[in-house]
């Protein structure tokens, strides 16, 4: 039996060349592309479709829709964390986040991480597989069901691509995923609305160059040099800073936009004056911005977060020195707000 194909990964293009085959008339393909972003995921819902065609894209096609395993809401009413179930029982999570400027969903692109990043949940239990352009797709769209007020009016705002997996490791399925939310026939989210993190895999992020899409590239960096940053992250022994900072200038020089640097401070390990002056040092004259998160604790794992007056003197010498920072604002941490933290504490629980 031939898999069925999923609709949420095909273009309106796509769809009617479908139809085409099917022996409708291509305009069907646009119908149905407008139902799919309306968060209608069966196809007996799409009512201006006769009878005849939604019986044969119910033979010939699926729509992917995670089911909503576990939903947990902060006490500040922020953020909601949502574990989904994929069709193959396969687990992942996304978090809503609501700001004064919107509404801002931080999703998955993989089951797992392979990167091994040793302060991250997400990579514990390993790596399974890619998740699909249409998986993604259906992250937001699932949020966007479970909170709209029913009067079809878009609910999210932003989307960061922040969540389990390394965007760039799942390179085709993440650029057909940009392309597709964009689109104004479907959720028409501008590309300045998306911010992908990576954890610098210098090769994808020149490609990505290339792509000339003004979305606000995030590097995950950690440490201010090479032997700091290969303790925390295996990705540096590969990529060292320099290569990183090359790719991230030659982003800014190709796109226009200016790069964004994560900063995850550790008691006692990169948090002092040094790998400060350090950081500064090697970020001086680049156009970027530095975003200091206080790590998440996770446990069984060393890394402590730092204390406040730690991260005050870490950021004024950043100041200092001309380098823009910001510290993130913290959202859900009473919920296991982190990347890949409900999703393990479920699994084990099973």
């Amino acid at each position: 039996m031939n898999k069925q194909t999923d609709l949420l990964n095909l273009t309106p293009e796509e769809i009617q060349a479908k139809m085409e085959a099917l022996g409708e008339k291509a305009y069907r393909g646009k119908q149905i592309f407008k139902w799919l972003y309306r968060g209608v995921n069966e196809f007996s819902m799409m009512t201006d479709l006769s009878e005849q065609l939604r019986c044969k894209l119910d033979t010939e096609f699926t729509i992917s829709k995670p089911q909503i395993l576990k939903k947990l809401k902060s006490d500040d009413s922020y953020t909601t964390k949502y574990l989904f179930l994929l069709e193959d029982n396969n687990i992942i999570e996304s978090v809503l986040m609501k700001y004064t400027y919107g509404n801002t969903v931080c999703l998955s692109t993989q089951v797992g991480c392979k990167m091994g990043c040793k302060f991250c949940a997400s990579s514990l239990d390993g790596y399974i597989r890619n998740l699909s352009s249409a998986e993604m797709v259906a992250q937001i769209l699932a949020i966007e069901s479970d909170i709209s007020l029913g009067d079809n009016k878009r609910m999210i705002d932003n989307i960061v691509l922040m969540g389990s997996g390394e965007p760039l490791d799942n390179y085709d399925n993440t650029i057909k995923f940009l392309r597709l939310i964009n689109n104004p026939m479907g959720l028409n989210m501008s590309f300045r609305n998306v911010t992908l993190s990576t954890c610098g895999i210098v090769p994808k992020i020149e490609r990505l160059a290339q792509e000339m899409l003004p979305i606000t590239l995030t590097v995950s960096l950690h440490a201010p040099d090479d032997q700091k940053r290969k303790e925390l992250m295996p990705v540096a022994s590969t990529y060292s800073i320099s290569d990183i900072l090359k790719a991230c200038r030659d982003y800014f020089e190709t796109t226009g936009r200016r790069v964004t640097f994560e900063y995850a401070l550790m008691k006692g390990l990169n948090d002092n004056d040094r790998d400060a002056y350090l950081l500064s040092e090697k970020l001086s004259g680049f156009s970027c911005h530095v975003n200091i998160i206080p790590v998440n604790e996770i446990q069984g794992k060393p890394y402590l977060r730092s204390d406040e007056a730690a991260v005050r003197r870490f950021m004024n010498i950043l100041k200092t020195k001309g380098i823009s920072v910001t510290k993130r604002r913290e959202l859900g941490l009473d919920i296991n707000g982190a990347c890949g933290q409900l999703r393990r504490g479920y699994s084990q629980k099973g």
